[in-house]
């Protein structure tokens, strides 16, 4: 019988096929290394980049809280300053934080005099007429201390309206000061509503509580009562400058009709006493050079917070109801 048995022949493409196989599971191999390097690199900037941040929150903090306290521990006779930079209200600059440095710098034994340098576009009236009665308050309690107030590039409506309390007034020239007026400003969309099609549906109680929707219909009686109140916000804003300027105001209804001046132009007026920096008011008028610095100061995270939460409601605030403005 004949065996037909034969030994199984040899694969030719083997070697080949190995090689193939190998090489393939090299650079798989070295794929999967280089992903975990850069998985390893990334986490490590990622921390980095953390840790940065941190540090410069830390450190900055820090330097916050070295000028508060060389602020506390100063001594011998000096100027104090407090600034007022930016809208009153609204997040930028607050009646608390305005006047909590400013007690500070009137409780000072060692203060000569405060300057209040202003820089300020105005604002809510409500904090403005804040700032402004803890100012004659505290000018009543420390009568030996004088305030000057030193407007900046502006010094307009709420601005003003606060450096009336001062003892005397000083600017630059091209300083732009004044504006003694209010206003409420808004948008009105019933016309573009109707083009689209859309109704707009609110429900309240009191026949003036929608007045200022923009998307209904302007309400003539109601728009006239709002205008009562705007006048008489006017009114209590005149009385104030009148007040603190006396006899050095002209007899001149341009310097309440809401314009804004340059320095030299008020002081022709009389909205302020003179043309000086807060350096000049130190150095000339008070006499005494060192300025020490009382203005609060939020740290980074709490001012943060305070300005994304401020600037979220505000804005909503602001397009829904006009916002009300010494502007």
């Amino acid at each position: 019988m004949q065996d037909n048995w034969q030994e199984p022949l040899a694969d030719e493409n083997q070697p080949e096929n190995d090689r193939a196989w190998g090489l393939v599971e090299t650079l798989a191999k070295g794929a999967l290394l280089e992903q975990r390097r850069a998985r390893r690199w990334g986490i490590f900037f990622k921390c980095l980049t953390f840790g940065w941040l941190f540090f410069s929150v830390a450190v900055f903090y820090k330097a916050t809280n070295i000028a508060d306290a060389d602020v506390s521990s100063s001594s011998g006779e000096h100027t104090a300053l407090v600034d007022i930079d930016g809208q009153i209200g609204g997040g930028e600059v607050e009646a608390d934080a305005v006047i909590t440095g400013l007690r500070s710098a009137f409780e000072d034994e060692n203060t000569k005099a405060v300057i209040l340098r202003i820089n300020s576009p105005g604002g809510s009236p409500v904090q403005s007429g804040y700032i402004y009665d803890e100012i004659r308050r505290l000018r009543d309690i420390h009568e030996e201390i004088p305030l000057y107030a030193v407007i900046m590039d502006i010094g307009a409506s709420g601005g003003y309206y606060i450096a009336a309390a001062a003892d005397e007034i000083y600017a630059d020239k091209a300083s732009l000061v004044g504006s003694i007026g209010v206003i409420s400003a808004g948008f009105g969309f019933v016309g573009t509503m109707e083009k689209l099609g859309v109704t707009r549906r609110v429900y309240h109680a009191g026949e003036d509580k929608a007045f200022l929707d923009p998307f209904q219909p302007i309400d003539k009686g109601s728009a006239a009562k709002w205008q009562v109140q705007l006048n008489t916000i006017h009114q209590q804003f005149i009385e104030v400058v009148k007040a603190g300027r006396g006899d050095r105001l002209q007899d001149s209804p341009d310097i309440f009709s809401g314009m804004v001046w340059s320095g030299e132009q008020a002081e022709k007026l009389g909205l302020i006493d003179g043309l000086g920096s807060a350096g000049y008011v130190a150095r000339e008028v008070i006499g005494e050079e060192e300025i020490v610095d009382y203005t609060f100061r939020l740290s980074p995270l709490e001012k943060f917070a305070r300005d994304f939460g401020a600037g979220v409601s505000s804005t909503f605030v602001e397009a829904m109801d006009g916002g009300l403005q010494l502007m």
